[in-house]
């Protein structure tokens, strides 16, 4: 038997908590028998929500009794320092304590950020910590970093980005000498900003890392590199675009296999084939965004993820964990 991963959910956060967090944990007991989840919150509804799934392992589901709950619209430093009865920091702290092995949370973005940050504390030597999700591509996945935590940062900070990315996807993915591309406006070296410009000539240098240069947004649905790179700011646009085109794109599809008799025959037809095509553009597919770079493992999922997304994170976290992600980027970048 493998080694049973802890994960420490933040069940009160999200748009759809408890009622699909609760839910995404049970699903992630039922399929892995090496995840135990500890659910933080409100005890009343985690009980009332569990005690609808009769045949859950409750001997892996344990829930944690909070008294608060950290809104999304909350100033995320203000929420941490006030609200310490909150599931998202005792979970946060319950990782910190090594009672578990990962947070898992699809509440507010800066809250987990924060609480990531100063609560479990980043890797020594490791100056910024980035979100970095995996997106579907034509070829598979590509991992995007940074989409969330670092808007402004340094060209050093990218450059331990591309070190932290080339490490997850060789032992989450098994990636041999992952491509990483920058971010740009073009694919000659002198365009781009300030920030690309920088940052150039420390990712051409560094040895070790699979440098190809720059890669267009058009070109980043094709899955041509494994490492995305960018700022935070730019690649939270990258991820809602993705997000919001694939929807549309699904929505035109189906409208138009339903538009005439003709088609819908020809839907039938193509619709297990098309489903399969389809789920595989679904980014709820691949989980949440670890926060790469800190001391424990944490996992922030959409703020509107429902329980196959909820299920999916936790998941994550058992392959991130057998595999050691965070003991190899400490070797690689720690002090």
């Amino acid at each position: 038997m493998s080694k049973q991963i802890r994960v420490a959910l933040d069940a009160m956060g999200g748009d759809h908590a408890p009622e699909e967090t609760v839910k995404g944990a049970v699903l992630a007991v039922a399929e892995n028998q090496n995840v135990i989840v500890y659910l933080f919150g409100k005890e009343d509804a985690l009980q009332a929500e569990l005690d609808k799934y009769k045949d859950a392992d409750r001997s892996r589901l344990i829930v944690k009794a909070c008294s608060e709950v950290v809104a999304m619209a909350e100033k995320p430093i203000v929420a941490i320092r006030a609200k310490k009865d909150s599931s998202l920091v005792k979970a946060l702290e319950f990782v910190r304590d090594g009672e578990a092995d990962a947070f898992v949370s699809a509440g507010s973005t800066g809250a987990v950020l924060v609480g990531g940050q100063t609560i479990i504390g980043k890797i020594p030597g490791i100056k910024r910590a980035p979100l970095a999700p995996l997106i579907p591509t034509k070829r598979g996945v590509s991992l995007l970093i940074d989409c969330g935590a670092n808007v402004d940062p340094k060209p050093e900070y990218l450059l331990s980005f591309a070190q932290m990315g080339t490490v997850y996807m060789e032992r989450v993915l098994g990636k041999k000498h992952p491509k990483v591309a920058i971010v740009n406006i073009g694919a000659e070296e002198e365009k781009g900003n300030a920030l690309v410009k920088e940052t150039m000539p420390l990712l051409k240098a560094e040895k070790g890392l699979n440098f190809v240069g720059s890669i267009e947004a058009r070109d980043i649905p094709e899955g041509k590199v494994d490492v995305i790179l960018t700022d935070a700011f730019t690649g939270n646009v990258i991820l809602k675009l993705y997000e919001g085109l694939a929807t549309s794109l699904i929505g035109i599809v189906k409208k138009g296999l339903l538009s005439t008799i003709r088609s819908k025959i020809g839907a039938a037809l193509a619709l297990p084939a098309l489903k399969k095509s389809l789920s595989d553009f679904d980014a709820a597919k691949y989980g949440g965004a670890p926060l790469l770079g800190l001391k424990g493992l944490v996992v922030k999922t959409h703020g509107s993820s429902k329980s196959v997304e909820v299920k999916n994170s936790i998941l994550q976290c058992e392959t991130f964990g057998r595999e050691d992600v965070n003991g190899a980027i400490r070797e690689k970048l720690g002090k």
